[in-house]
């Protein structure tokens, strides 16, 4: 271990390209940001008026195909072997994909987008009742179930390949369908190359929005702070130290950490607001609201606004809809981190349903609160206010409430959380993607891109030419739209081959069971005896192995080649049969620990020993644990376990369609941690 933290796991064909892009980009833009903020934004207009119909149609696939996938048969399957348990529980694994998602979103657009569509609709007369009723059905479209579904869909695909099959945690891993193992080559780091381009300067997009929303807080609490250029650049040194910090920490003592405190105190406001506020009119809009915005989803999924052109479209639905595509590397890739062992459907409702939900409701509290403010009690400069200065919107709305001072400073604290969560995130997804989706590296690759997107973020604020690199980042969201695309039917194709080898294995279970019915002895003794480790460790190495060689020495009188192996260490017996055009069959055998359940006999365990353990002999196979014991067994009936397994392995192989290649060692790497 002290080896990886000394050595570089650096892959210089990702590493060199993306550095020297960073800083061609940061130069260029810094020497003439006039000239670069043009070239960027003319950009931006050209891909909006040629593109813009397939940034929607691609986002509608997405969302479609995510949903579809998790309510079909296949939402069963899990991100990771069949025995694998989720690693974090559910509010530590929500917190912490909430809070990488967009959790400074929702702070600096949950008052300002609601009252800039109430003042400037794209459709009929502005402040209105109708006005009202659209600007949150519009801030409903542009961040619920879309958002998630372009996060969702890049999580679930690098999810699947890298933890049921075995692949790189990289966004390469993705093509691999298309392309096999050329992405280890140069269409690989190219790939993994544009994925940290558009991490970096999305990151250092949203730091920017960040520290102008911690200046308009500091400046709120202190009229001495003004709202200045050095005090964001100072703001973000400081954050960055802290992210740099919690990097070091890792992520369950750091990320996750960050990320509880961050949903606590945006739980807290929220329900500070809701309460203060006009409680009954925020429940009715959040009601009446949301069903809007599921009668209209489709409607508003595919306006483009064809008939009435105009840059409302671009400079909201497409460029919100553009900026979470460029973003959907860093936000799938860390989502994909923290999913292992969950199912394809607990994944798609944790990542999509619960975070929507939850925003609707920050959007109910927070932006009908303020419209609420301006149609019915007369504050009417919260308009101009938020025109003036989108940063300020939610400063200006805690005046209208009580204990404004103390909500605006846990206010600036969450962005504060929320800043750095997104940046020590965003360093392990960088880092990950230049090693070549390795999830351990030296601590100093870690800090070596944090200090980095806390760098690009101040120059770029020095330099003017933030807004310039937003574009940028809008803009390379095109190819990856295409990528994503490609990974879809990639991850299809994977599912439905492994649904067919599911279905096939199953054909064998009946005579498989009923081949253990027969074995009374076996069966007795793993339903009523509770062994102890010495005693299955015993039964593995000799009547376990012995079995494995006899089936051994008759495949081998066929010149099948088959290998027993036993691990003293781990208590694993291990028999393979190589198949060089095909996957190989391995039928492991691993003790498991397990606490003496409650209802044993008396004679079996003691009354007042609550933490007796017994061990079984578990049955694995390439997807995973099978969740029976053969503890017990005579070698005959474990021999014909063995050939009733092998004998479903050769039925899936004659009668498949097709075979995923990267089968041929895909759980090699987990069969070196037992797992229950």
């Amino acid at each position: 271990m002290k080896g990886k933290v000394q050595s570089s796991t650096i892959l210089l064909p990702v590493f060199i390209p993306a550095v020297a892009i960073i800083l061609l980009l940061v130069i260029g833009t810094i020497s003439d940001p006039e000239l670069a903020g043009e070239a960027f934004s003319s950009t931006l207009a050209w891909i909006t008026q040629t593109f813009g119909w397939f940034y929607m149609l691609s986002v509608a696939i997405f969302l479609v195909f995510i949903v579809s996938v998790a309510a079909s048969g296949w939402g069963n399957i899990k991100l990771g072997p069949d025995h694998a348990e989720a690693q974090y529980s559910f509010p530590e694994w929500f917190s912490m994909l909430f809070s990488a998602g967009y959790g400074v979103a929702l702070l600096y657009f949950g008052v300002a987008e609601p009252v800039l569509h109430y003042s400037s609709p794209p459709a009929g007369a502005a402040e209105t009742v109708d006005a009202a009723k659209q600007a949150m059905q519009i801030a409903f479209f542009h961040w619920g179930f879309h958002i998630w579904a372009i996060y969702g869909l890049v999580g679930l695909v690098l999810a699947y390949f890298a933890f049921r099959h075995g692949l790189p945690l990289s966004i390469r891993s993705a093509l691999y369908p298309l392309i096999g193992d050329k992405i280890y080559g140069p269409i690989g780091h190219a790939v993994d190359v544009f994925a940290i381009l558009g991490t970096l300067f999305g990151i250092a997009t949203t730091l920017g929005l960040s520290v102008t929303q911690i200046n308009a807080g500091l400046n709120y609490l202190s009229g001495d702070i003004p709202i200045d250029i050095m005090v964001q650049v100072g703001t973000i040194a400081i954050v960055t130290i802290a992210a740099t910090i919690s990097v070091i920490a890792g992520m369950d003592k750091g990320i996750k950490r960050l990320s509880i405190i961050n949903m606590l105190l945006a739980v807290s406001l929220m329900s500070t607001v809701f309460i203060m506020g006009e409680t009954i009119h925020i429940l009715e809009t959040f009601l009446q609201n949301t069903g809007s915005y599921i009668s209209g989803i489709v409607e508003r999924t595919f306006n483009l606004q064809a008939y009435s052109r105009s840059d409302w479209i671009g400079n909201w639905t497409l460029f919100i809809f553009g900026w979470t595509i460029a973003w959907a590397p860093f936000v799938g890739m860390f989502i994909a981190k923290i999913s292992r062992g969950r199912t394809i459907r607990q994944f798609v409702f944790g990542v999509m349903l619960v975070p929507t939900i939850f925003t609707f409701l920050w959007f109910s509290v927070f932006g009908d609160t303020a419209l609420n403010a301006i149609m019915n009690q007369g504050v009417t400069t919260l308009i101009s206010d938020v025109q003036e200065n989108e940063a300020v919107a939610l400063f200006k709305l805690y005046d209208l409430l009580p204990g404004a001072s103390i909500m605006s400073g846990l206010t600036v604290l969450l962005i504060i959380t929320f800043f750095v969560t997104s940046s020590d995130s965003g360093s392990l997804v960088i880092d990950s993607l230049a090693s070549g989706g390795l999830e351990e590296s030296p601590v100093w690759q870690r800090i070596f891109w944090a200090f980095l997107e806390g760098t690009v973020a101040a120059v770029l604020l020095l330099a003017g030419g933030l807004n310039a690199l937003q574009t940028m980042t809008i803009a390379s969201a095109l190819p990856f739209a295409f990528i994503m695309l490609i990974a879809a039917a990639g991850l299809w194709r994977a599912l439905v081959i492994e649904g067919y080898r599911n279905s096939s294995l199953q054909a064998n279970t009946l005579n498989r069971n009923r081949g253990r019915a027969a074995n009374l002895k076996g069966r007795l003794a793993a339903m009523v005896e509770y062994p102890s480790r010495d005693v299955v460790h015993d039964f593995i190495k000799n009547t376990v192995t012995e079995a494995m060689r006899d089936v051994q020495s008759a495949l081998k009188a066929r010149e099948w080649k088959a290998h027993v192996e036993f691990d003293e260490d781990m208590v694993r017996a291990t028999f393979t049969v190589e198949r060089h055009d095909h996957m190989d069959f391995i039928y492991d055998i691993r003790i498991t620990e397990y606490l003496v359940p409650g209802f044993s006999y008396a004679e079996v365990r003691s009354e007042d020993d609550e933490s007796e353990k017994y061990y079984r002999a578990e049955v694995f196979l390439r997807r995973g644990g099978q969740a029976y014991d053969i503890y017990g067994y005579e070698k005959v009936s474990i021999a014909k376990d063995i050939l009733d397994q092998f004998e479903s392995y050769l039925h899936f192989l004659d009668t498949s369609p097709g075979e995923l290649p990267w089968e041929m060692d895909a759980y090699d790497d987990m069969l070196q941690k037992p797992e229950r």
